[in-house]
């Protein structure tokens, strides 16, 4: 968007809209470099609000007439009108949306319309609109964020008592449920709601009426325009107001973290899809085939998501660094805080929709879970912890016999719960017969019964706790 107030004319002809500063309109680079209507035509909708309240509070400050009022908000109701049925016209020369929106009003109403950007400036006008746009963001991935997590819930549900290796460096470690794994991912996607909560918290001040850095002489009612627009109060300081894009890096920093925990998902289930887990199978309708070997499924749905995540974090990157080094007031940079968050805002959409299709119709292979889990003795470490509870060993000792047993069971072949009475009196003797029963994955899993541990009567009250939260 050009700068509020220092802005230049159009190619050519001038622009009717700023006045006569300038002779002579810029270069066709100029034109092109300095539009923002390809884009910041998303906001049509929010620019048409924010005018509409603007209007109304000039009538009713006694700034515009009823009539003038009433004969613009009657044109900007069918210039909405027009934007829904045939979309927004990209015109160059009119920079962009507000202009556009301005223009079309002079041509519907005629000169009253040069009455409505009174008291006000572009500057407040663009930072109104993309906090309404982010707001609505906002809102609309917390319902998509949600819906992963009804569907994780639903899942985890199914799958509260089914066994599968739990791991760390990608090695088998200790033997979890896969309900207690997918309710990890649960609980990473209600911290991002929370943090997007926080983000929509702090936005809602508003701007309007902030002007072009320094306030206005009209007497505004700046907090019935805020009202009218759904904010909870107005921006306390002109110039911050029109120098703020915090609201737009905290969207794209929550965005961020999303992004990475959808991501680390994305990548799990890539592994699991693979020939040499089999843990998941993943509905058609989110997998690709290869156009030369025909045996393939491709997870091409998990990688894009995991693709995404970078692109996400690039848009965070980007705005920040447009950020860093602006003095107050207004600066064209400001131009370029809009495209990272539409792009961000459209890739993150698609991710968590599909994710909750993956989620959703994804075939847990739990009988090869169970078998990768037997594995890699994933239960030694509660034979440690049984030696240290049931015979008093102090844990350091409790980790040297059990990494002996483990040796044992290599050594035979065998798993630990398989060894027989000798093998453990030979080990140590405190390692009696009953530390057997412990050595079983279902003993294991079960015996995890800490708060916000594996135990199937766990996950199952992890799972309640969410249902009560989502409203299932």
């Amino acid at each position: 968007m050009a700068d509020r107030d220092t802005g230049t004319s159009s190619a050519g002809r001038g622009n009717a809209m700023w006045g006569g500063r300038f002779a002579d309109g810029p270069s066709a680079i100029m034109r092109e470099i300095n539009a923002s209507i390809p884009f910041d035509k998303a906001l049509w909708r929010q620019d048409i609000a924010g005018s509409r309240a603007h209007v109304s509070m000039l009538a009713a400050q006694g700034i515009l007439s009823a009539e003038d009022a009433q004969t613009i908000d009657d044109g900007l109701q069918a210039i909405a009108a027009e934007y829904e049925r045939d979309g927004v016209p990209e015109d160059w020369d009119l920079e962009d949306i507000h202009m556009t929106v301005e223009s079309r009003l002079t041509e519907l109403v005629g000169p009253v319309a040069g009455r409505l950007h009174t008291a006000r400036s572009r500057n407040d006008q663009v930072a109104t609109d993309f906090k309404l746009w982010t707001r609505e963001a906002i809102d609309e991935i917390d319902a998509g964020l949600a819906a992963v997590q009804a569907a994780l819930v639903t899942r985890a549900d199914e799958h509260a008592a089914d066994i599968m290796p739990g791991f760390t460096h990608l090695q088998a470690a200790q033997p979890v449920t896969l309900g207690h794994h997918l309710m990890a991912y649960y609980e990473m996607l209600r911290r991002d709601r929370m943090r997007f909560a926080s983000a929509k918290e702090r936005l809602d001040e508003c701007p309007l009426g902030a002007a072009a850095l320094a306030g206005t002489g009209f007497d505004l009612d700046r907090e019935a325009t805020a009202k009218a627009l759904g904010f909870a109060r107005p921006t306390a300081n002109s110039l911050d107001t029109v120098s703020d894009r915090d609201f737009a890096m905290d969207y794209l920093h929550a965005a961020s973290i999303a992004s990475i925990h959808l991501s680390r998902l994305a990548e799990e289930i890539i592994i699991w899809a693979s020939q040499p887990f089999g843990f998941i199978r993943l509905p058609d309708s989110l997998s690709t085939g290869s156009s030369i070997m025909p045996q393939k499924k491709n997870p091409d749905a998990a990688e894009l998501v995991r693709g995404h995540a970078g692109r996400i974090i690039g848009a965070a990157t980007a705005l920040s660094i447009t950020m860093k080094g602006l003095p107050l007031a207004y600066a064209k940079d400001m131009q370029d805080d809009k495209p990272p968050v539409f792009e961000a805002h459209g890739l993150l959409v698609l991710s968590l929709a599909s994710m909750e299709g993956m989620i959703a119709g994804a075939a847990f292979n739990t009988d090869r879970m169970l078998e990768l889990a037997s594995s890699g003795h994933a239960t030694a470490t509660d034979l440690a912890d049984w030696l240290v509870r049931e015979a008093g060993v102090p844990f350091r000792e409790a980790h040297h016999i059990t990494g002996a047993a483990v040796a044992r069971a290599d050594t035979k072949g065998c798993a630990l719960a398989e060894l027989t009475e000798e093998d453990l009196a030979a080990i140590d003797p405190r390692v009696t017969p009953q530390a057997l029963s412990h050595l079983t994955l279902e003993g294991s899993v079960a015996s995890r019964r800490s708060y916000g541990g594996t135990a199937p009567d766990r996950v199952r009250e992890q799972v309640k706790a969410a249902r009560d939260a989502l409203r299932l």
